[in-house]
Parts: C-alpha cells; sequence; structure tokens
C-alpha cells in the first residue's frame, strides 16, 4: 500500500526563515523522481530549486506561485510506492526501507546530508492547493487572551514587531496553524499608522486630498526587500563617514593593456583594483573589521573576504570572493568573471552572496564620476569606483589630458578614525597612479 510523505520546506542556511514559491515544476498526479526539482523558491539570498527527498505521485501542493512559506511549512505531499495517483490515501509513518524510496537529502548542494533514518511521521495531507487566506484584522481592541507561546517562527518577523512597538500577542496569524507571518505584521503596522493619520474630524467633501494618484504597490520581498533590510540597518547602526579623491590612472590603463597583451588569461580592471584593496587592507587592517554591538568591540578579520556590488536583473547583489588577499590578479579577474555570470544567470548561491568583509562597487559602469556607497553590514568599509574619462591634468607639470577616476571611501568611524581611512584611501590612490611597484607581486 502506498504511503503519503509530507515534504516541508527546508532549512535553506545562512539562517533564512522564509521564502517565496516562484515556480512550481510539477503538478499534482505528476510522477517524481528521487532528488527531483519540485519548486522553485526566491529566498533573500538567492534563487534555488529545491528537490524532494521522495519518489512517486504527488498528491498534494500548498502554496501558490507568489507565496511566502516560512521554512517547515509544507510544500507538497507523495504517495511512495504508488503508481497512480492516490490523494485519498492516509498518511503513515516513513518506512525505513532501501534507498529506492528517499534520498534523506533536503536541498541539493545545500542539504543537510541526513540519512533516510532521521524522516519523521508526519500529517494527513487534507488539500491538494492551499486557497490564499485573506488577512485578518492585525490590530484587536484587547490582546486575546492565548495560552501557550506566540506562534511565530521567523526571527525577522519578531524584530520587525519589536522594532514598531507591536504586541504580537493581538495578532492573528494567517499562516498555517495560526502561523504569525510577516505580511500580518506588515499589515498591523500599515493600519496602526493609519490610524494614527487618521484626521479628528471627517474631512470637508468639497476639498478632497491633493494625493497623487497610486499607480503601483510593489512588495518589498526577496532580494529588494533583503536590499532594503540590510541597508536601513546599516544606516541604523553604523556612524559613516566618506573621503574621496580623484587619481589619475592613465598609468592603471597602460599596465593592464600591457599585460593583457602579453598573452594569457586577460585581467579585468577590477581585478587590479581588488588586488590593490588587499594590499591596502594588509597595511590598514581596521577597516577590514566588524563591531560586535553586544561585547562592544572591534572584531578585525584575518581573511579578506572581497564583496562586489552587481547590477542584476532581480536587483542588486553583491558576491564575494572568498580570501581575495591569496589571489592573483589573474585568479581574480576568473572568480570575478563566475560569479557575475552567475549573477546574471540567477544562479548565485546563498554562499556566493554572504560573508564578505570589504566590498568594492564600481558605479562608473554607470556613467557617474563620484557617489557616497552605503556600508554593506555588518562590514566596515565600502571602496566606490567612478567612471575613467579624459580629463584636463598637471602631469610632470605640465597640463595634459589624462585618464581621472574619483575614489571614495565611506567607512564605519566606530572602527577608525580619519587618519586612517586617509591613508587607506590615499595609498590606493598612488598604486593608481603609480602600479609598476604593486604589479611585481601579482
Amino acid at each position: 500500500m502506498a504511503q503519503v510523505l509530507e515534504f516541508k520546506l527546508p532549512d535553506l542556511g545562512e539562517g533564512l526563515t522564509e521564502a517565496e514559491i516562484v515556480r512550481w515544476l510539477v503538478a499534482v498526479g505528476d510522477v517524481v523522481a528521487i532528488d527531483q526539482p519540485v519548486v522553485e523558491v526566491e529566498t533573500a539570498k538567492a534563487m534555488v530549486e529545491v528537490p524532494c527527498p521522495y519518489g512517486g505521485v504527488v498528491t498534494a501542493r500548498y502554496g501558490e506561485e507568489g507565496t511566502e512559506l516560512p521554512v517547515g511549512a509544507p510544500l507538497l505531499t507523495v504517495a511512495v510506492g504508488a503508481s497512480e495517483p492516490a490523494p485519498e490515501a492516509e498518511s503513515a509513518p516513513a518506512a525505513d526501507g532501501g534507498p529506492g524510496e528517499t534520498s534523506g537529502n533536503v536541498l541539493v548542494g545545500y542539504g543537510t546530508g541526513a540519512p533516510a533514518a532521521r524522516r519523521r511521521r508526519v500529517r494527513p495531507a487534507t488539500a491538494v492547493v492551499t486557497a490564499p487566506v485573506e488577512a485578518p484584522v492585525a490590530v484587536a481592541e484587547a490582546v486575546p487572551d492565548r495560552a501557550g507561546p506566540v506562534p511565530v517562527i521567523s526571527p525577522l518577523v519578531r524584530r520587525l514587531a519589536r522594532q514598531n512597538g507591536l504586541d504580537l500577542r493581538a495578532l492573528d496569524g494567517s499562516g498555517r496553524d495560526g502561523l504569525i507571518l510577516r505580511c500580518d505584521v506588515e499589515l498591523a503596522i500599515e493600519r496602526m499608522e493609519q490610524a494614527v493619520q487618521a484626521p479628528a474630524a471627517p474631512a470637508p467633501t468639497t476639498a478632497p486630498a491633493a494625493t497623487g494618484a497610486v499607480t503601483e504597490r510593489v512588495p518589498l520581498r526577496g532580494v529588494r526587500g533583503a536590499v532594503a533590510d540590510k541597508l536601513s540597518r546599516s544606516r541604523r547602526e553604523i556612524p559613516e563617514a566618506t573621503c574621496w579623491v580623484d587619481a589619475d590612472a592613465t598609468e592603471l590603463m597602460a599596465a593592464r593593456t600591457a599585460a593583457n597583451a602579453a598573452g594569457g588569461p586577460k585581467i579585468s580592471l577590477i581585478a587590479l583594483l581588488a588586488r590593490i584593496c588587499t594590499a591596502a587592507l594588509a597595511r590598514f587592517p581596521e577597516l577590514n573589521s566588524t563591531v560586535d554591538t553586544d561585547a562592544r568591540e572591534i572584531v578585525r578579520l584575518r581573511d579578506v573576504h572581497l564583496g562586489f556590488a552587481a547590477q542584476t536583473e532581480r536587483g542588486l547583489v553583491v558576491p564575494v570572493v572568498r580570501d581575495a588577499q591569496d589571489r592573483s590578479a589573474e585568479s581574480l579577474s576568473a572568480e570575478f568573471a563566475r560569479l557575475t555570470e552567475a549573477g546574471r544567470t540567477g544562479t548565485l548561491t546563498p554562499g556566493d552572496l554572504t560573508g564578505g568583509t570589504f566590498t568594492l562597487n564600481n558605479y562608473g559602469v554607470f556613467g557617474v564620476d563620484g557617489s557616497t556607497p552605503i556600508i554593506n553590514h555588518p562590514e566596515a568599509a565600502m571602496l566606490g569606483i567612478g567612471r575613467i574619462v579624459a580629463k584636463p591634468w598637471v602631469h610632470d607639470g605640465e597640463l595634459a589630458i589624462r585618464q581621472v577616476v574619483q575614489l571614495s571611501l565611506t567607512f564605519d568611524h566606530r572602527v577608525c578614525d580619519g587618519g586612517t581611512a586617509g591613508g587607506f584611501l590615499r595609498y590606493v590612490a598612488d598604486c593608481v597612479e603609480q602600479p609598476a611597484v604593486l604589479l611585481r607581486t601579482l
């Protein structure tokens, strides 16, 4: 007899607690193989395909495309050992059968690697596709008398409620078994704000409010939501300052041209600037650090995991080059190219997007000269690079046309003062203007 097993949204790693269903890859009644991808989800880090560890017939799917689910919520049920759909079959404990029934994997590439014996008894599935639930009134007149803990899984939901002074006990969750989701908290916050802004008396009907027409509301979720959360936190927590300098990049451009003309793998400009940054961070390690606010300590880091801002169709992402301090210019070029292509195709993994200690932001590709970057929390600094453009410049005592770039450094004033930041930026500018000494180490 077929056994109906429930597959839940697995832990995707990197502290992620929820994901949005982007596209179902199977339908009810389809036969799936072990570790076959069944759904494409988008987290705050990346877009990933989730494979099912069971082989059999899909009997139910939970959540429509666009639905946001917390980790641990049911995704689908599979009738193991069935050759035809069996939506009415009762759920049963996972059998301790051979490898033909289940792989034990949760997510290929990020899975727990747990053995099949760790499967747990599941509850019966009662619906083929869950219908979207209309969010209830978020703020009640009185706090309900609830027994037990507040049904919240996501730390993000708790933090969002805490930051806005919202009592979670006053909410009825729209998730499974009354689980309070982020949309419930956001709706409650919106209604609180509307209540505060509401006039004490009805507005005159002859004088309508002069507000612009709303054409669209775009949810802050997925990559856009993750960027918004991180940048907002950076501005709240980090006392940042910015210094900048113009540098003559003519010699750097000539050195790159000569190196690439010699044959071998091509060296990119951002790889040369990354190599300069790692050399500068070796001299000014204060900027390769983070701040532990709870312990009130500056944590200086040994390895340089260099992030770089990349614009993709899904929004801004910051892939990370691991151990950049140990890489040559050729190795850096190859890794930048790999991560950039992965960003364009949407195949960056959560591991590719986390763990950075310092960030390069090449906004010059947009045709602009300068900017004041926002630090990529929890890092301590970011180097911004403007476009390289021909400008009049005094060179060897004479006016000449040179290739000039503006460099800007935004730094956390808690980890260092202006002298250190200025020394770092000046060293970078000197290497850009006179790269011969640095090129010997590439």
